[in-house]
């Protein structure tokens, strides 16, 4: 396992992993593109957001895990999500300004981002679908996937909002 290593533009090579690293490369060139800089880390597999945080030496809060919400129309749309709370469907949907929403299975949030569940990130999406992130997320440095499993990224949160254009709103409840 590497250490932590800034990342300001795409590319790594060796250790791609089976799919040759290419979720990673998108998130990474995404990214560079935005003007963002990350911070990639290798890192063992976790079987839980807890366990991942204890690996990553941080909280669950600080992990911000993207979800894939789907539309009733069929289009989607990005919620992030602090690790130590869950969507709050009322408070979404009234951000949102819809009467419905769902999240998808494994396979159709894969053909919509073209990320596996488990590293799905807004950047590098195949799809640029908007971003809602909840305002807790907002003024702290976070962990969020990288596109490919093994990895984390470290960010500014309000410099990925900024670039990500996201409507940051109250749409989370504590975990019950």
């Amino acid at each position: 396992m590497t250490g932590p290593e800034e990342v300001p533009a795409p590319g790594l090579g060796a250790g791609d992993g089976p799919v040759g690293g290419a979720g990673r490369r998108r998130f990474l060139a995404d990214a560079a593109a935005r003007g963002l800089s990350v911070e990639l880390v290798e890192r063992q597999a976790a079987r839980s957001l807890e366990e991942a945080a204890a690996i990553l030496g941080i909280t669950p809060a600080d992990i911000v895990k993207s979800l894939v919400v789907k539309h009733k129309d069929g289009t989607f749309l990005f919620a992030l999500v602090p690790g130590d709370r869950q969507i709050s469907w009322r408070k979404l949907r009234q951000a949102v300004g819809v009467n419905k929403l769902s999240l998808p299975s494994a396979d159709v949030a894969l053909d919509a981002t073209g990320y596996e569940r488990g590293t799905i990130t807004p950047l590098g999406s195949t799809t640029a679908w908007p971003v809602y992130a909840d305002s807790t997320v907002a003024g702290r440095r976070i962990s969020m996937g990288a596109g490919e499993h093994g990895y984390s990224a470290f960010v500014d949160a309000d410099t990925l909002l900024a670039a990500l254009g996201a409507v940051v709103a109250d749409i989370t409840d504590p975990m019950s």
